[in-house]
Formats: C-alpha cells, sequence, structure tokens
C-alpha cells in the first residue's frame, strides 16, 4: 500500500510544509528525500548557523531553500505555528526537537492550531502477511483517553483510512476480551464508543468493540470464539485503549513482525509528522505521503476552529 500512496501523492502538487528545528543530518537529511520524491517543499526553521552545519556534515545541499532563522527548538515551534497561522504552510514535519514541545505551540490555547478535534497519531503499518494496511491508534499523544478524546481519536483513524482510499473502514476497539465487563474499564468505553457510532456521534466505516487484538485481525480466532460482527477478523483500524499498549503494539509489529510504518498526527488545522530519530528515510518519505493526501481530502472538509 505505501508505495501505492507515494505514487498518488506525487501526482499531487508538493506541500508546502514547515521543518521544525532540522538541525541534525536524519532530520534534514529526511526532508530534503520527501523533497526530492515530489512530496512536499520545505521550510527550514530554526538556528541557521546549526542548520547549515547539519547539512555540511551530512554532504546535504541547501541552495534554494528558504530558511527562517530561530534562536532555538521552543522558538523554532512557535515561529512554525505562526507560518501556519500565515498560509505559508500546510503540514508541520518534526525535526530535532521533542514531540512535547512541538505540540506545545500546536496546542496554544491563543496562538496555535487547534480545532473542535482533539489531537491524536495514527500509525499506519504494512504488515507480512496481511493482505490491507493496518492503522493503529493512538501510540503517541494522548496517554489514558477519556471517552471525548476516545471518540476523537476513532474519528482522526476513520478521516485518515476514507482519504487513503478505504470506503469503509473497519474499525476495532481493542482490550484484553471481547465481552463487556466493568472490571476492565476500556470494555466499557469500547461500548460507549460502538453506540456514538450508531447514533451518528461518530461518522464513517464501521465500528465493533471490545475485541481482542487476535479476533480484530484473524478471522479463525473470531469464529473459534463464536463472534458474529462485520469487523471482528477484518479490522483496518486497530485502536488502543491506552498510549503504552498502542505503542507496544505498533513496535511489536514493526520490529517482530517486519512491518513498514509511518505514521501522522490529525486533528489540528494541518497535519503533523511526527517523526522519529529510528525512523529510516523511506518512513519519512511515506509519513510525507500520507500529510500530502490528507492534507488535500481535508481541504474539502475543514474542521472548525474554536474562538
Amino acid at each position: 500500500m505505501q508505495s501505492a500512496l507515494v505514487e498518488r501523492a506525487r501526482a499531487l502538487d508538493p506541500l508546502l510544509t514547515v521543518v521544525v528545528h532540522p538541525c541534525d543530518a536524519l532530520s534534514l537529511g529526511g526532508a530534503l528525500a520527501a523533497r526530492d520524491e515530489g512530496m512536499i517543499t520545505p521550510v527550514l526553521v530554526g538556528p541557521r548557523a546549526k542548520i547549515q552545519a547539519a547539512s555540511e556534515t551530512a554532504g546535504l545541499d541547501l541552495t534554494g531553500l528558504e530558511i527562517v532563522d530561530a534562536p532555538h527548538s521552543h522558538a523554532a515551534a512557535e515561529v512554525a505555528v505562526a507560518l501556519v497561522h500565515e498560509g505559508r504552510a500546510g503540514a508541520l514535519m518534526k525535526g530535532k526537537l521533542h514531540t512535547d514541545e512541538l505540540l506545545s505551540a500546536v496546542l496554544d490555547k491563543a496562538k496555535g492550531l487547534r480545532t473542535e478535534r482533539r489531537l491524536s497519531h495514527v500509525f499506519a503499518l504494512d504488515v507480512p502477511g496481511q493482505d490491507r494496511t493496518l492503522f493503529v491508534t493512538d501510540a503517541a499523544i494522548n496517554i489514558s483517553p477519556d471517552l471525548e478524546a476516545l471518540k476523537d481519536i476513532v474519528q482522526n483513524a476513520i478521516d485518515l483510512a476514507i482519504a487513503l482510499g478505504v470506503e469503509v473502514p473497519l474499525v476495532a476497539l481493542l482490550s484484553a476480551v471481547e465481552t463487556v465487563t466493568s472490571k476492565l474499564p476500556s470494555t466499557l468505553l469500547a461500548a460507549a464508543i460502538c453506540k456514538m457510532h450508531d447514533r451518528g456521534q461518530i461518522v464513517g466505516g464501521k465500528v465493533d468493540g471490545p475485541l481482542a487484538f487476535d479476533n480484530a485481525i484473524s478471522p479463525a480466532a473470531a469464529a473459534a470464539k463464536g463472534i458474529v460482527s462485520d469487523v471482528a477478523g477484518h479490522a483496518d483500524i486497530l485502536v488502543a485503549p491506552d498510549l503504552e499498549s498502542g505503542n507496544m503494539m505498533a513496535k511489536q509489529l514493526i520490529y517482530l513482525a517486519g512491518a513498514s510504518s509511518a505514521g501522522i498526527a490529525l486533528g489540528a488545522r494541518v497535519p503533523i509528522m511526527l517523526t522519529s530519530r529510528s525512523d529510516t528515510v523511506d518512513a519519512r518519505i511515506v509519513s510525507a505521503a500520507l500529510a500530502k493526501v490528507f492534507y488535500h481530502w481535508r481541504r474539502e472538509r475543514p474542521l472548525e476552529v474554536p474562538g
């Protein structure tokens, strides 16, 4: 799916992207690789001297690139958000700075990029042996989501899957079991989310839960448990009950199952590429393709902005 996604993204105009504090070879090289693949037109924001030093160390050519000087990473995040407000960018890409430092600027109530929707992260994973892309959420931002946060996490993931061409995303709310019990609060949240979907508070796709991981993705496991569901055994989107379980699930698929991965944060005014230090160049390119395709899809369906 990821190669097809990159090809699809190439047909769209490059996405004007602020690269925030790209002061090491990995983040700067990833941004330039995404540019070379036609994914983005980067604007580099950070200390000019450090960006130039990183380019020299890595042998990268900055000719023709716009560099907006900012004294440090915190200031770079604030400048990046301001550039989006000015209409000079349609996406953000994380460089060499902490995620919470970037998100602090994004979520600032006065100057940030908030919308009606809670910010959440979605991993898109191509797993060997699976005939579809699996989306795992949220493994990076919301630590222990309550019902309202979980609702937005689910809606953001549905939106992304639809933007990427999944006509009816199948969403599994994960827990340790597939029955509702007060002993496991995640099962109560899953049941409530399903009812919210039934009542139109969440739109698109089909939603079921609680489901255990095995019966969410394996038809044989679902059949063995006697689960009758459009989602069980065929889930596209796996919704973790908390960040810890989601993060472990995604990384196990990457490091044990050999999945290729990319991910973006959604729910702000623009998509955000929260690249990790361990991300390969290919993962950075695919993350840019995700952001680019989603940006063009979202332009026709803008979210409301508070205030």
